[in-house]
C-alpha cells in the first residue's frame, strides 16, 4: 500500500515538473521510465536550471552513463545517496527508485521551500547556521557541516509542519501534529485553502461531511482554484496509517502556492512604489516649472 501510494504520488509530482521541460512530457511507469537515465537528467535540469551532460542514445552503456551523470550531480549538491546504485536503477528496483525520487523531492522541493521559513520559526537552516557560526575553525570542520546539514534536514520537516499548523490554527478545532493521520479528515487541507484563499471553503459544512468527501473537495478546489497538482486521492489519506512522504510532498505544494502568492503581492507593491515615486518626481518638476515661470513676463511665457 505505502509503496503503491508513493509511486503514484511521486509520478504525479514528476509530471508536474516535466510540464515545465522543453518540450514538456509525461511519464506513465516510473520504474520503467527511469531506467534510461533521460528522465532523471530532464528532472534535475528543470529543478536546478542547469544543463547536465548526457548520452543521447538508449543502449545499456548510454543509459548507465546518464544515470551516473545524474547521481554525480546529486552528490555534488552534498546529497547522501545511501544504497542507491546505478545497477538498481537500471533494473527499476521499486525501493531504490522511490528512495532516490524522495531524496530529490526533499532536497529540491521541501528543503528549498522550508529554507524560507527556517528563520521565521527559529529552525537552524544552513544559511542561518553559517550566519551564527562563521569562525575559521567552524568553516574548516567538515564533520560539523555534516551535522548542521543533518539538523537542517530534520528542521525542514519541522518548518513545514509548523507552517501547516499555523495555517490551520486560524480556524478553531482544526489541528495537525504530523504528516500522517492528522490529515485523514480532510479538514486541515480545507483549512489551509481557506487561509490562503478566503471564501473558497465552508468549514462548518465540512465538519458535517465524511473524510472522503472532504478530501475529494479539498483536492478538487486545490487543483481548480490554486492550480495545485492532484498528487493524492482520498483513499490514499483516509486510512489508518497514511504515507508520510506522500502527504509531505502534497502539503509542500500549498507552501509553494503561498510563496508565489506573496511574491506576486510583493511585485504589485513594488510597482505601486515605482508609480508613486514617478508621480512624486513629476510633481517636483511641475512645481519647479511653476516657480521658474512666475517672474517671467507675458511675452516671455508665450513668445
Amino acid at each position: 500500500q505505502r509503496e503503491s501510494t508513493q509511486k503514484k504520488t511521486f509520478t504525479s509530482w514528476i509530471n508536474s515538473i516535466l510540464a515545465k521541460h522543453t518540450p514538456p512530457y509525461v511519464i506513465s511507469d516510473l520504474y520503467t521510465d527511469i531506467q534510461q537515465g533521460h528522465l532523471l537528467l530532464d528532472l534535475l535540469e528543470v529543478l536546478s536550471g542547469q544543463h547536465l551532460p548526457r548520452e543521447k542514445g538508449f543502449n545499456t552503456f548510454q543509459c548507465r552513463s546518464n544515470i551516473e551523470n545524474a547521481l554525480t550531480f546529486l552528490k555534488s549538491r552534498s546529497l547522501k545517496l545511501i544504497n542507491i546504485h546505478v545497477a538498481d536503477i537500471i533494473e527499476g528496483k521499486p525501493s531504490i527508485v522511490l528512495g532516490l525520487i524522495w531524496t530529490i523531492i526533499f532536497h529540491f522541493h521541501i528543503e528549498e521551500l522550508a529554507r524560507t521559513l527556517a528563520c521565521t520559526y527559529n529552525q537552524p537552516s544552513l544559511d542561518c547556521s553559517s550566519a551564527v557560526d562563521s569562525s575559521p575553525k567552524a568553516n574548516q570542520s567538515a564533520h560539523k557541516t555534516a551535522k548542521i546539514k543533518e539538523r537542517w534536514k530534520i528542521s525542514a520537516t519541522k518548518a513545514l509542519l509548523l507552517w501547516a499548523k499555523e495555517q490551520c490554527s486560524l480556524h478553531s478545532s482544526i489541528h495537525v501534529s504530523d504528516f500522517k493521520s492528522s490529515w485523514r479528515s480532510g479538514l486541515p487541507f480545507l483549512a489551509i485553502i481557506q487561509t490562503l484563499r478566503p471564501g473558497l471553503v465552508d468549514l462548518e459544512k465540512a465538519k458535517a461531511r465524511s473524510n472522503k468527501e472532504n478530501l475529494k473537495e479539498a483536492f478538487r478546489i486545490a487543483e481548480l482554484e490554486l492550480n495545485i497538482p492532484r498528487l493524492l486521492e482520498p483513499e490514499d489519506v483516509d486510512i489508518m496509517n497514511p504515507d508520510e512522504k506522500s502527504i509531505m510532498t502534497y502539503v509542500a505544494q500549498f507552501l509553494q502556492y503561498s510563496r508565489n502568492l506573496r511574491e506576486s503581492e510583493d511585485d504589485v507593491q513594488e510597482k505601486v512604489r515605482e508609480a508613486m515615486s514617478w508621480l512624486a518626481a513629476q510633481e517636483k518638476k511641475l512645481a519647479k516649472l511653476l516657480i521658474d515661470t512666475e517672474n517671467e513676463t507675458y511675452y516671455q511665457k508665450y513668445k
